[in-house]
């Protein structure tokens, strides 16, 4: 008999570090915490309190689903460079999942997946156009997204059932960042002649 397909599930996109776990497409468990900062010292320990809480190492994964905005830049760079380096370590498949598909899995097609922004805004993403930055308007049917815990299992869902041939995952940014970059010349690196 075949063993069940267990794919691991995360997103840190927000202010949450969620994770679930899935045999097949059972779910053995799904968490979230909510924290706007240490997500990145806390994602490996919650994963790995889950797995272990099922009798699992990393080693019995075989594929990880990541959760790539949009949302808090930091965040995000917190689950992809996760996921692949657990990926590379691993030699199992990540998966990128945006956040607005992963909305998309749990609500009714009539609503449009949305993230929230800052300033009364949000980010949507309609079928056929390129995700954008909009202003919020009344009448506009969104659905934002759920709690940490079912992302984590949407995310973990969709990338159970994503086919070959896999892409690295890399962050949905969708408006650029806040900080700004350095005004310095970057250094000058010198040849070596001898």
């Amino acid at each position: 008999m075949k063993p069940e397909l267990l794919t691991l599930g995360f997103d840190t996109s927000a202010a949450h570090c969620a994770a679930a776990l899935l045999s097949g497409t059972e779910v053995l468990t799904a968490i979230s915490e909510d924290m706007t900062r240490g997500q990145a010292e806390r994602l490996m320990p919650m994963i790995e309190e889950m797995l272990t809480a099922h009798g699992l190492g990393w080693s019995d994964l075989h594929r990880i689903g990541v959760g790539i905005g949009p949302g808090n830049f930091s965040g995000i760079r917190i689950s992809v460079s996760a996921a692949r380096g657990l990926a590379l370590s691993l030699g199992i498949p990540a998966v990128g999942i945006s956040t607005f598909d992963a909305i998309a899995l749990t609500v009714d097609a009539s609503q449009t997946p949305a993230v929230p922004a800052p300033q009364d805004r949000v980010y949507i993403a309609l079928p056929g156009h390129e995700p954008k930055l909009v202003s919020r308007s009344k009448g506009q049917s969104l659905a934002l997204p759920p709690n940490g815990a079912l992302l984590a299992t949407n995310i973990a869902r969709l990338a159970s059932k994503a086919e070959p041939p896999f892409t690295r995952p890399a962050p949905l940014y969708i408006r650029a960042a806040d900080a700004a970059p350095p005004r310095d010349a970057p250094p000058v690196i010198l040849e070596d002649d001898g």
